[in-house]
């Protein structure tokens, strides 16, 4: 058991009989009335955020997760497919538990969160900045844009398709957060 002074971002909490992680927490101390803790909490099975408000010092029951490195190799009917970078082993993954799937590219190294107890994978996080090649731009043509921040798609090596700036070009190199997937630079070689 956890109270609310053991929370922090990334914490697999037991809420309402189903698994969840905290994405963001505040301790509240307010003038008048008891402290108490405001919290994200992401749904692990549904991929949904809630938002929920603890009382000070109220028990949680913390869930046991182990990150364990992993690489994709290839995708098909039966889902996505991870080897485990330490024993080899594969395992398959069912696209609900990737976190942006259309943005794996193969051989990407990832980090799969299984459930300690029951070995069963719970979500696949993608690293934070992953480099792309666009395969794929309309020419941005200098002058045809009145402010300073204009975006145009591009769709990279994977399919995806991510806003970028006009000066960007098919054949570049870029760096995308995958949180957002948003443009972040362009990649020197």
């Amino acid at each position: 058991m956890a109270t609310t002074a053991d929370f922090r971002n990334g914490m697999c909490i037991e809420f309402n009989g189903q698994l969840f992680f905290i994405i963001q927490f505040q301790h509240v101390k307010p003038g008048k009335g008891p402290a108490f803790v405001r919290t994200k909490l992401k749904n692990v099975s549904t991929g949904k955020v809630i938002d929920n408000t603890f009382s000070s010092g109220h028990k949680v029951t913390e869930a046991r997760v182990e990150r364990r490195p992993h690489q994709y190799l290839y995708k098909d009917d039966m889902g996505y497919h991870f080897m485990n970078s330490e024993t080899f082993e594969q395992v398959n993954i069912g696209e609900e538990l990737v976190e942006s799937p259309h943005l794996l590219k193969e051989g990407l190294e990832v980090e799969v969160v299984y459930h300690a107890d029951t070995e069963t994978p719970l979500m696949v996080n993608l690293p934070q900045f992953i480099n792309y090649e666009v395969t794929y731009t309309e020419p941005g043509v200098r002058g045809d844009t009145s402010s300073t921040n204009s975006l145009k798609p591009a769709t990279v090596d994977t399919g995806a398709t991510i806003m970028v700036p006009l000066f960007v070009n098919t054949g570049d190199k870029i760096k995308v957060d995958t949180r957002d997937q948003s443009y972040v630079e362009r990649v020197k070689e």
